[in-house]
């Protein structure tokens, strides 16, 4: 699994705007390629989940969701998906009323690729784990959490993450949004 410190590897997937819901809106595509040069000089959160139109897997994409700006103010892009494809992704907004309009990134992980790459591919289900990486503005990887399909994350757990990591300071276990830093 890629780990803390290491870089991101080249990839490319099926990104899905935030706020579509079907593949085209006002004669604009809901589709867009994203790669490992997209968002350049911002903080990236990439979670993969197991599958859409499942039951843990949208708590935590709407978590996600609901945190969207306040990842925004630290200037940081959330990038949710799976190995469903990006049709499935737009289905799944329509169908589900916690995902309408969803405010973050989703992208279709085609194949698997993207996961394998990272070392997150449950190869024997064919789909992703649970997994959250929080990379830095030079693609670097600043932060893995991985867990079980069955168990779902904390989302404002991530966002105190990135806040904590964003100080480039030393950060005492539970560090509140903001909260003070440590004196070395």
């Amino acid at each position: 699994m890629l780990g803390v410190g290491q870089t991101l590897p080249e990839f490319k997937v099926v990104g899905v705007k935030p706020g579509f819901n079907t593949h085209e809106e006002n004669g604009v595509s809901a589709f867009e390629p994203i790669t490992n040069e997209s968002f350049e000089g911002k903080w990236k959160v990439i979670f993969f989940y197991p599958k859409d139109f499942t039951f843990v897997c949208p708590t935590e994409i709407a978590e996600f969701a609901k945190l969207g700006r306040d990842f925004a103010d630290r200037d940081t892009v959330v990038l949710g998906g799976s190995t469903d494809n990006e049709f499935v992704k737009l289905a799944w907004r329509r169908d589900h009323a916690d995902l309408d309009k969803l405010p973050i990134w989703s992208f279709a992980d085609n194949g698997g690729k993207f996961a394998r790459a990272l070392g997150v591919l449950d190869e024997a289900e064919g789909v992703a784990l649970r997994a959250t990486f929080v990379v830095d503005p030079h693609n670097v990887v600043q932060h893995v959490y991985v867990t079980n399909l069955n168990v779902g994350r904390a989302p404002a757990d991530t966002l105190r993450v990135v806040d904590a990591l964003q100080t480039d300071e030393l950060c005492a276990c539970n560090r509140p949004l903001g909260g003070e830093t440590l004196a070395a």
